[in-house]
């Protein structure tokens, strides 16, 4: 069984040592590397909160990780498009649907639609969607879903939520958990689907949110 309270403060104390070594803007190359690593702690430190259910503070964790990764990308190099997909799940999963939009608008600025790799067009379909434009989501959900260098079940549950399928969401979110079940690697080693609790906050902007329970989950 995960103790979640180790984990979060593993994840606390990377965040304060990175903070405490963080170079300045003389080198941008190490500082936007550094930058990176202190979003990923601070969003596995959140994620380790939200699974003892201690929301408020785990909201804190992951807008400072949101705040971190937005601010690696100035010097980060071309199409690192997990920067701003880490700024925007990090809003959406606090809780900040204000941040999140936000972030969105910011994502479809830089480009994300055009990108040439399914990353890119990826962070592009959630920002979409975190705006509730379904229609604008949907081409890119579809060209995601059938890509051979992206996620199948991730598509799939992309573009049900932008269609606004019930039942075939349901079959794709539980592929997805499935995924993150049987897996043993995880972001800064923190076993939670966060791409699952991400793609249910979108859903239940359309009521369509599935009922779900696993070690990976918060508890309901």
């Amino acid at each position: 069984m995960d103790d979640w309270n180790a984990h979060a403060e593993r994840e606390i104390g990377r965040y304060r040592d990175g903070e405490a070594r963080l170079p300045g803007a003389a080198d941008p190359d190490a500082r936007q590397r550094q930058l990176t690593r202190m979003g990923n702690a601070a969003g596995g430190a959140g994620l380790a909160l939200l699974m003892q259910g201690r929301h408020e503070h785990a909201a804190e964790w992951l807008v400072r990780a949101a705040e971190r990764y937005r601010e690696s990308f100035a010097g980060a190099p071309a199409e690192s498009w997990g920067r701003p997909i880490g700024a925007l799940k990090a809003r959406l999963l606090a809780g900040d649907r204000t941040g999140a939009k936000d972030e969105a608008r910011w994502t479809l600025e830089l480009g994300a639609a055009g990108a040439p790799s399914p990353i890119g067009r990826y962070a592009a379909c959630l920002s979409l969607l975190a705006l509730e434009r379904w229609k604008e989501a949907r081409p890119l959900a579809d060209g995601l879903r059938t890509h051979e260098g992206f996620p199948a079940a991730v598509g799939d549950a992309l573009a049900m939520i932008a269609a606004e399928d019930p039942l075939g969401y349901v079959e794709a979110i539980e592929a997805v958990l499935e995924s993150f079940e049987t897996r043993d690697e995880f972001l800064e080693d923190v076993p939670v689907a966060d791409t699952v609790l991400v793609l249910q906050e979108l859903a239940g902007r359309r009521g369509m949110a599935a009922a779900l329970s696993s070690p990976r989950l918060p508890r309901s």
